[in-house]
């Protein structure tokens, strides 16, 4: 006897959120540049900048942040991003791994859900911390508006979060509002039935 995967050949589509996280970018961290690793003094922030090897950078996405406890004024993380215009392909403040997250949740924006057009959904979720909630609570939120159902897991082991309601049939007799009256009594008066 032949076993068939049922999970293989359903139509459910498996949409996995970690895999529209862009590649971790480059690391630039303000940390060696403070004096001492803990004050910035803007001369010596500026010297160091200088002697920088921004050619490192070529191409690349970069992170900029401080992995020191240090009070770092706006106007550094704009000198860094000065440096790296014309070198790196983008830059954005913050640790690598945010920097991350958010361009995942772009790329969740700029999706094409009309792939998951009146098809059950599997938000793949297997405790991968790159994906942030938000993004689960996002791509809920979108494909509620074509989805035919959306689950959460795995399509194997899925726990059931919302599914499309079942529209009303169009035949037979259609369900009154509660508290109204039938049509053409007047307010007050009980329906009269045929004489005994």
């Amino acid at each position: 006897m032949e076993i068939v995967n049922r999970v293989a050949e359903s139509a459910i589509e498996t949409l996995d959120l970690a895999a529209l996280a862009p590649p971790e970018p480059a690391a630039f961290d303000l940390e060696p540049h403070l004096y001492r690793g803990l004050v910035l003094r803007e001369r010596e922030f500026r010297q160091s900048l200088k002697e920088t090897d921004w050619s490192q950078y070529e191409g690349s996405d970069v992170a900029v942040f401080c992995s020191a406890d240090a009070l770092i004024p706006t106007w550094a993380y704009m000198l860094v991003a000065a440096r790296l215009d014309g070198v790196a392909a983008s830059v954005a403040a913050g640790t690598p791994a945010e920097v991350r997250q958010a361009g995942l949740m772009a790329n969740l924006r700029d999706l094409d859900w009309s792939r998951y057009e009146g098809k059950p959904v599997v938000l793949k979720g297997c405790g991968n911390d790159l994906v942030p909630l938000d993004a689960f609570v996002q791509a809920t939120r979108r494909l509620q508006g074509g989805a035919s159902k959306i689950m959460y897991g795995e399509a194997c082991s899925a726990v059931p979060v919302w599914r499309k309601p079942a529209t009303a049939s169009t035949g037979g007799a259609t369900a009154k509002p509660a508290g109204v009256k039938p049509a053409g009594l007047p307010t007050g008066k009980k329906p009269v039935g045929p004489p005994r």
